[in-house]
This record gives C-alpha cells, sequence and structure tokens, in this order.
C-alpha cells in the first residue's frame, strides 16, 4: 500500500468502504446544521485511503477546505465544517438544498461551475481538497481538465481524498446493496474534520429511515417487488445510460424494494439502446431530472422528461408508462451520497407500496 503521511506517525484508518451497517438515512433540514462535534484529544492522527489503497494522515483538522462539488460540500455543512470551506467546483444552484444549508451554501466561493481549473485548485490556499469523482479517469480526477498530480499537491500543502461511495463506485469487486459506504464516508469525513460526533448522529438518523422502511417490506418476496428503471432525463435521451449495480443508486433503488430492471449490469454506468429498456418493460420509472433550483423549474423538467416518455413512440407502450408509474425524484439525491439517500428509500418505499411505509 502506497502511503502519504502529513505530520502524522502512527493512525488510526478510517477506510471509505469498511463500516459495517445498510441504513442511511438524512436529518431534516432543521436538525441537520447543528454543531460540529468536538475532537477529543487522541483522535489525530486519521489516515483515509483511496480507490488504490493510497493512505493520507491527518495530524490535525484541515482549516481550508475546497470540495469539488455540491455533495461533499453538503456533507461539510451537515456536518458543522462548513465554517472550514473556502470554495467549491460544480456549485449548488440556489435553492437546491434544504433550509438553512442553502444560505450557508451560497456563502461558498465558486472556484468552478464545473471542474475547478488546475491553477486555481493549487493557488486556493486550501489544505484540504475533497474529490468526489473518480481516482482514476474520473470527473475531478484526471478524466476533465488538466487535474493536478499527486506530487502537485504535495508541493502546495493540499491533502487530497475522496468520497469513495461514488469515486470508487466502477471499481467495487460486488453489487452495492446498501448505504454501508455512504455511511462510511461521511463516518471518515468526520473523523478528518474532528466532527465526529455529528457524523455519528447524522448515520444515525440514516439507519434509522432504512431500518423502518425494511420492518415494513422487508418480508416481501423477491418476485413480487416491483422492477424499476432510473431513467437519466439530463443524460441524454437519444441513447439511454442506465444505472448499474455498482452506483449507489442501486442500493437506493434495492433497500427501497425494488428491482433495479439494469441490476445485471456490472458496472456503475452503462449506455444502452432503448431496445433494452424496453425490454425489461420495467413496472415503475423514476424521472432522474437533477435540480434546477426551484419547485417551478423542477416540474418544468420533470414535465419535460414524462412527456418525452409518453409521446416517443418507442418508450410509451412500456407498462409503468402507460400505467402512469412516475417518481418525481431528483437525481442527486439517489445517485450521489449523501445523507438524502436514506430519504430517498423511504420515499420510493411509500410510493410502491402504499399504506405500508411511514406508520405509526
Amino acid at each position: 500500500m502506497r502511503s502519504r503521511v502529513w505530520g502524522g506517525t502512527a493512525a488510526v484508518v478510517i477506510g471509505g468502504l469498511l463500516a459495517a451497517g445498510c441504513g442511511g438515512g438524512g436529518q431534516g433540514a432543521d436538525d441537520s446544521t447543528g454543531k460540529a462535534g468536538k475532537s477529543v484529544a487522541g483522535d489525530y492522527p486519521v489516515s483515509v485511503t483511496d480507490c488504490m489503497g493510497a493512505r493520507t494522515t491527518f495530524s490535525a483538522a484541515p482549516k481550508k477546505i475546497v470540495t469539488s462539488n455540491a455533495s461533499s460540500l453538503e456533507l461539510l455543512l451537515r456536518l458543522g465544517a462548513g465554517d472550514k470551506v473556502i470554495g467549491t467546483g460544480f456549485p449548488p444552484g440556489k435553492g437546491t438544498l434544504p433550509g438553512a444549508l442553502d444560505a450557508q451554501a451560497q456563502k461558498v466561493k465558486v472556484l468552478g461551475q464545473s471542474v475547478i481549473p488546475k491553477e486555481k485548485l493549487l493557488g486556493s490556499g486550501a489544505d484540504l481538497y475533497i474529490d468526489t469523482f473518480a481516482s482514476m479517469g474520473g470527473m475531478g480526477g484526471g478524466g476533465m481538465g488538466d487535474a493536478p498530480t499527486a506530487e502537485e499537491f504535495k508541493a502546495v500543502g493540499i491533502q487530497h481524498i475522496y468520497l469513495k461511495s461514488t469515486a470508487c463506485a466502477a471499481q467495487s469487486k460486488s453489487p452495492v446493496t446498501d448505504l454501508s459506504a455512504v455511511e462510511a464516508d461521511i463516518t471518515s469525513l468526520g473523523a478528518v474534520t474532528g466532527t465526529s460526533a455529528k457524523a455519528k448522529e447524522l448515520v444515525a438518523g440514516m439507519r434509522k429511515k432504512v431500518d423502518a422502511v425494511h420492518k415494513a417490506i422487508g418480508g416481501t418476496a423477491e418476485s413480487k417487488r416491483p422492477t424499476y428503471f432510473f431513467f437519466d432525463y439530463d443524460a441524454g435521451t437519444k441513447q439511454p445510460s442506465v444505472l448499474c449495480n455498482r452506483q449507489v443508486g442501486n442500493a437506493v433503488i434495492t433497500l427501497a424494494g425494488a428491482r433495479n430492471a439494469f441490476a445485471d449490469c456490472d458496472s456503475d454506468h452503462k449506455q444502452v439502446g432503448w431496445e433494452d429498456v424496453i425490454a425489461k418493460n420495467p413496472d415503475w420509472i423514476q424521472l432522474g431530472v437533477r435540480d434546477r433550483g426551484s419547485e417551478a423549474a423542477n416540474k418544468k423538467a420533470f414535465d419535460a422528461a414524462q412527456k418525452w416518455l409518453e409521446s416517443n413512440p418507442a418508450t410509451k407502450g412500456m407498462k409503468a408508462v402507460e400505467k402512469g408509474h412516475f417518481l418525481r425524484i431528483g437525481s442527486e439525491r439517489t445517485t450521489i451520497a449523501g445523507v438524502e439517500n436514506a430519504e430517498t428509500v423511504e420515499e420510493i418505499a411509500k410510493a410502491l407500496y402504499p399504506g405500508k411505509v411511514g406508520q405509526p
């Protein structure tokens, strides 16, 4: 295992994919911005690993953080470490985050509307860069633009870590059917930023929601569970990009008591033909639309996605389309790691099993 050590000696290793458990869930907007957990003596040094096993060690909590996109920014805000964030790429649109999180997010300096330019990132003055994307050829990690090398990060004193539940998805050895990797990311970020108490609280909230869904519908036989297609409308309609079994969205769908129509695909995403989707003939379709920042804009996008399926000669005859079995749930909360993954589990389950989920 390669190792990058930053001022520490022996360390507790927090592996982003090592935590056990099948829960996941979000605190509401009202209680998700609580005070950061207090660090206690002995919390540091802390080590985290990337997708390839390279270790980064922290001897103290970072003071100036840059995030690659809105998902890692949101997690830091929920952990109570938002005051340490000095910049972000892929910023959340106004109104896309819940409650007080949105106001905090809008104050963060935007270093790039998409991937942060190399020069801006290296010159940001950050001591930590949190990357949601793949360390090998993905956005932010080398696939788009001229990403900094490990040596360049080190030269300017920036530590570089990943949200492994997203960044390492394509390299997973088996299907992702629970939210343990997301929980582990939250736990890792809590350890790194000295907010472990809040991280524990967030993870507990996630597990409570998912456990409640499991209690309500967990006894449903696999053959009785409806099939489910995540329609990534924003990825383009000419050739659909489907959600495969290595993606966190597969876990969200599975935990909600559905069967991902493309769970037989051993990757995170894959492009297929519409004939492949039609052959699956799913019972339900999620209109996967990215948050536009307002209820009206989101409705317009959802309407457009539904209209496309209903008017396209190739798709209008599918079972879900004919029955109007559409779910209007945003892409981000389904396919990118966050506490809202568990809220999505609950929302899907309520639609698929009316009267069973969310009852006293």
